[in-house]
């Protein structure tokens, strides 16, 4: 168990009481469904009481491969995270190019960004949005630990993104797809980003939980009724609670820290995968709005 035979630094680290909401046990259907400015989830949750540790003392202890994430720093040539023109033209090279330096990967593909506050977005869920896309807009924290994506979806995505961008490429013998997650508010933040050491991830149950992007709500019993061809759609992986679970987070994050953990890293010889999840921090009572933006990648070794 890798708590156990946690390094002693490791042990040194201040330790935070705080809740994370888990998915409970039990057979029911598990789906996200997204749309602007508000997302929800079926199935039942609770709450637990849970320590998460501050790492940011210890930063450069956290390695990729063993704990299934890192933090960095790496300047952005950003200047406002809302203009979302230069996000567009400029961000996503940016990660690419630092993602492929932090893992040795040969190439590297963004899949879209999405910035995340713990500001109000009552309003901007009113303003309905037809055709709404996952990507490039505004969404509260994530309020559940989870992982983006299941092991199938996981295969699809690279494979299908292989395929698209180097069609005449050798091939890979290894895939990550991750996270590359900034905060660009002003320390301390409210609700910051804990993520959970993958070695620890894989105690209790587990539930595949389906994305569904949509304009609108289904209401009542539609949120739960059979969608043909489900199994292929885009799922997460959301756990549910074990005292197992290793929570850790990095206080005080600056515009330039960058933290990069793992959705599936298809070498399982390695920490493949990270637990993650919003939490409010009891730490600092008059800590500022978190406003955050995330790059999902795929890196490919050939």
């Amino acid at each position: 168990m890798a708590t156990a035979a946690a390094d002693d630094i490791e042990e040194t680290a201040r330790k935070v009481q705080a809740t994370i909401r888990y998915v409970d046990p039990g057979d029911f259907v598990t789906r996200r469904y997204v749309s602007q400015g508000e997302e929800i989830n079926t199935g039942t949750y609770s709450d637990h009481r849970v320590i998460v540790r501050d790492g940011m003392p210890i930063r450069d202890h956290f390695q990729l491969d063993t704990h299934g994430f890192m933090i960095a720093k790496n300047p952005t040539a950003i200047t406002d995270f809302h203009d979302k023109e230069m996000v567009d033209r400029l961000y996503e090279r940016e990660v690419e190019d630092h993602v492929r330096r932090l893992t040795g990967a040969d190439k590297v593909v963004a899949r879209g960004w999405m910035i995340r506050t713990s500001a109000d977005l009552t309003e901007r869920a009113r303003q309905k949005s037809e055709n709404y896309q996952h990507t490039g807009g505004i969404q509260p924290p994530a309020g559940e630990a989870h992982i983006d994506i299941n092991t199938p979806t996981a295969q699809r995505m690279a494979e299908m993104t292989y395929k698209k961008e180097f069609p005449d490429g050798p091939g890979y013998k290894r895939f990550l797809i991750s996270s590359y997650w900034r905060t660009f508010s002003p320390p301390p933040q409210d609700v910051p980003l804990a993520v959970c050491d993958g070695r620890t991830s894989h105690s209790g149950e587990e539930k595949s939980n389906t994305l569904f992007v949509v304009d609108e709500f289904p209401k009542g019993d539609a949120l739960t009724a059979p969608v043909e061809g489900e199994e292929e759609m885009m799922a997460a992986t959301i756990p549910s609670f074990s005292p197992e679970h290793r929570w850790w987070y990095f206080s005080n994050m600056q515009a330039d820290d960058v933290l990069l953990f793992k959705f599936h890293d298809s070498d399982h010889s390695r920490t493949w995968r990270c637990p993650h999840t919003a939490f409010i921090d009891p730490s600092f009572p008059d800590a500022h709005t978190r406003a955050s933006i995330e790059v999902r990648s795929v890196a490919f070794f050939e």
